[in-house]
């Protein structure tokens, strides 16, 4: 009987191959049939081919030693050199908690107010009152952090910055450099971070909100539920799985806590609790030329940030069923 399931298995096969040959034709029939949408999509995938998939060529200098005269390939090999002597430091266990606190306020503490933002935005009745204001809150997000940062000096300026002038009407002597305070330093982060990006990133979530059926507000009014539980009720969990599959994205750039606008508002009295790994990094690499060295750092932010997506990931998928794969 071993020849008769011999036969069996080898009329198998060809059946596999022609199925994965039907396969394969109806792919490429889809993407010919949606030749247009690819086409558009091109563009796109070059963009990230270029300026994301081929500089990873460039992480062998987290574990070889960078040579002006050899270049990148030419080095000698370091091995685990540069992390042993990153985590022998003892100021960078100051660098990476200082991105912890910048990357948690970021990630977790402005999360609500684009939310309510939005919630706010689909509230107004009036289209045109509502696209103004709408306007209004996106503008910032268009201006660079040196314009932002040239605003948030020119307020807090000692002697003739709008909060010093208030303190002075206040019988204060108005002469205080906020800047150079370390304690000032989270709040003033926090509030020009948020004034920036709330606008543009309520975008998303009002999105979600306009994409919710009137029927579930319907069946909400007619159990007796008033605005503000249509909210809590219906509005909230209907934009949950789109809030968490932006939290989890935003969970890769837990290590970079922004390098534009931690960089423009650090100075020597705020240095303690502002030089996070970013600027580090750039310090290390561009100014100091240990290239290798400033490799391997953010080589450690990329392996920690992903690590830190795939988990998550899992977690909201086991008890959400919301991830994003």
């Amino acid at each position: 009987m071993k020849w008769l399931k011999n036969i069996n298995y080898l009329r198998y096969i060809p059946k596999v191959k022609r199925n994965r040959i039907s396969e394969q034709n109806s792919i490429l029939k889809q993407i010919w049939q949606h030749k247009i949408l690819y086409l558009m999509l091109l563009p796109c995938v070059i963009f990230f081919f270029v300026f994301n998939y081929l500089p990873m060529a460039g992480m062998v200098l987290a574990f070889k030693e960078f040579r002006y005269d050899t270049g990148i390939w030419g080095g000698e090999w370091v091995g685990l050199k540069y992390y042993e002597r990153f985590f022998s430091d003892s100021m960078s266990w100051n660098y990476i908690w200082n991105t912890l606190i910048i990357s948690f306020m970021k990630l977790v503490l402005a999360l609500p107010f684009p939310i309510i933002l939005a919630l706010m935005f689909n509230e107004i009745a009036n289209d045109k009152l509502r696209t103004i204001v709408q306007s209004i809150t996106y503008i910032p997000h268009f201006l660079s952090w040196v314009v932002v940062i040239g605003i948030v000096q020119s307020i807090l300026a000692p002697n003739t910055g709008l909060v010093n002038e208030i303190i002075k009407l206040s019988g204060g002597d108005g002469n205080r450099f906020f800047l150079m305070e370390p304690e000032s330093f989270y709040p003033i982060m926090f509030s020009s971070y948020v004034w920036k990006d709330i606008g543009w990133n309520s975008v998303i979530y009002f999105a979600a909100i306009v994409g919710i059926s009137p029927q579930l507000y319907e069946a909400a009014m007619i159990d007796g539920a008033n605005r503000l539980k249509q909210v809590l009720y219906v509005t909230i969990p209907s934009i949950m799985p789109t809030i968490l599959v932006l939290f989890i994205l935003s969970l890769g750039n837990i290590l970079s806590a922004g390098f534009d606008q931690i960089y423009l508002l650090q100075t020597p009295g705020n240095l303690s609790v502002s030089e996070i790994i970013d600027t580090y990094v750039i310090k290390t690499g561009l100014k100091g030329g240990d290239f290798g060295y400033a490799t391997a750092i953010g080589l450690i932010q990329g392996v920690i940030g992903l690590i830190i997506v795939l988990i998550v990931n899992f977690i909201t998928h086991k008890k959400y069923g919301t991830s994003l794969w």
